[in-house]
Parts: C-alpha cells; structure tokens; sequence
C-alpha cells in the first residue's frame, strides 16, 4: 500500500493546520498590537462623605488619573451631602462627581466657591469635574445637593 494516498496527506494538511491555529492563539497574548482590558479603577479614601446631620455615607469613590470620582449614581431625588479630606490629607488634585442622568436634575456645589450643574435627562452616567476655584487648599469641606433642575436655582 501507498503511504502517499490523498486521505493521509488530507489529514496530515488538517493536522498540520490545526497546530498552526492552536499556536497563533496561544502566541496572540503576547504580540504588541493585542487590545488590552483597562485596568479596573484604583479605590480612593482619599475624601470623606457624611450627611449634613454627620452620619457617614457610602459614596464609592476612585482614581481616575489624577481625579478623585465621587460615584453619586445611587443617589435620586433630592439631598444634600458634606465632602471633606480625610483626617491627615489634602484635597486632591481634582475632584469628579459621577452622576446617573435622569435621577436627579441638577447638582449644586458650595465650598470656596458656587458651582451648578444641570444634569442630562437620558444617556450614560456623566463625571462632572468641579472646575478651579470651587475649592482651595483652605476649603475645610463641599456641601454637595442634588435635586430636580428647579429645586436649584440654575445662575
């Protein structure tokens, strides 16, 4: 018998190609071009959040470069939260409040300064970054409240 017949060198092709694709697979992970997945966000504690009456609330909070991200997507209707540095620390660099559209209409920050913000009414979570000025080195905290676009009176 022949050990040349076209079904051994089919299945010799096929054997062959099916190697081949078992080691690009394996060998793409490590090419330069590959997508990487982002790194999930670094956790912060860089900022304390407490009700006006001072009972802590749990604000998820996280590094975005060099931004602290206040995560207020749970938050709805109306309200009123105080922001200060944890006990020790400095405000950093740059604040970011994270907010779901159509929750709540608008966001009013006082500290050094007052700064209002309408929130969208649909689409993805927004991150509203506190422009200069808001607060300073000096600023001992933020009075952050949120509610419907005519609860807060829009400069």
């Amino acid at each position: 018998m022949n050990p040349r017949t076209p079904l051994t060198a089919v299945a010799a092709l096929l054997a062959a190609g099916l190697l081949g694709l078992a080691g690009c697979a394996s060998i793409s992970a490590h090419l330069p071009w590959r997508h990487k997945t982002p790194p999930a966000p670094e956790v912060a504690t860089a900022l304390t959040v407490a009700s006006p009456d001072g009972a802590a609330i749990a604000w998820p909070q996280f590094w975005q470069r060099n931004d602290v991200v206040l995560d207020m997507t749970a938050v709805s209707g109306t309200g009123s939260a105080v922001v200060s540095p944890r006990a020790g620390l400095a405000w950093p660099m740059r604040v970011a409040l994270r907010v779901a559209p159509g929750t709540v209409g608008s966001v009013e920050v006082r500290g050094a300064q007052r700064w209002v913000v309408p929130v969208p009414a649909a689409g993805a979570p927004v991150e509203l970054e506190l422009p200069p000025g808001v607060y300073r080195a000096t600023t001992q905290q933020l009075t952050v409240s949120w509610g419907p676009a005519t609860a807060v009176n829009l400069p």
